[in-house]
């Protein structure tokens, strides 16, 4: 039965969301690749980690089960859906055809307010790049592209972005981090930010293009 004993976690106090936070850590730590395929996992033994009961836990595994993050083992626990190399390129090539065109659209209808929230975000992910905080690089990153999308006006569109980026599993981020390589990347946050500043959508479009194919090859670990 694999715990969380060598995961990057946060531990946080009781709070009317619980059931998020478990579901948003326990996300981060999918995506991010440090809750591997074939280990099992246990309501009990997570809730032990997070320092909570385990009814949240168990309602957050079971809402990332909705989602096909994790799947239920009879009797016990819960272990991650595998991805195969066919479903991220198929989930990649999705994500190419989608994000690049709306993201570009912010450089029109995005708010001074909104781009000052993207500005805080992109700098938290440099951050987190930094320290090599996985969950918190994971999670602000998803924060800032949800906003970013946004802006179009097309929730429909983000909600499926949200669900492809779920899906996607990063097993490269652990070395990119400890070679320094992720802050790099983590920079072209920032880099989005001045193009849509500046109004170039072109080179926004162009970017978001290129972004996503580092998170396909360097950042998912891509064999081959």
């Amino acid at each position: 039965m694999a715990e969380l004993r060598q995961l990057a976690l946060p531990s946080f106090a009781r709070r009317m969301s619980v059931r998020e936070e478990v579901a948003d850590a326990l996300r981060g730590a999918i995506v991010s690749g440090e809750m591997k395929p074939g280990e099992l996992y246990s309501a009990p033994g997570l809730a032990e980690r997070f320092g909570i009961s385990a009814t949240p836990v168990r309602e957050a595994m079971l809402d990332l089960v909705k989602q096909g993050l994790v799947e239920v083992v009879r009797n016990k626990g819960f272990k991650v859906t595998d991805m195969s190399e066919t479903d991220l390129d198929q989930i990649t090539q999705i994500r190419e055809l989608l994000e690049p065109p709306i993201a570009a659209q912010a450089v029109t209808s995005i708010s001074a307010q909104e781009l000052s929230h993207l500005r805080n975000l992109a700098s938290a992910i440099v951050d987190a790049a930094a320290e090599s905080d996985l969950i918190s690089y994971i999670g602000a990153d998803r924060e800032f592209h949800v906003r970013l999308l946004s802006a179009s006006g097309n929730q429909r569109l983000v909600r499926i972005v949200e669900e492809l980026r779920a899906q996607t599993r990063l097993y490269g981020l652990s070395s990119l981090a400890s070679s320094g390589q992720l802050v790099a990347s983590a920079r072209e946050h920032q880099r989005m930010c001045d193009l849509i500043e500046a109004g170039e959508a072109e080179q926004l479009q162009e970017l978001m293009r290129t972004h996503i194919g580092h998170i396909r090859r360097e950042w998912a670990g891509r064999k081959g």
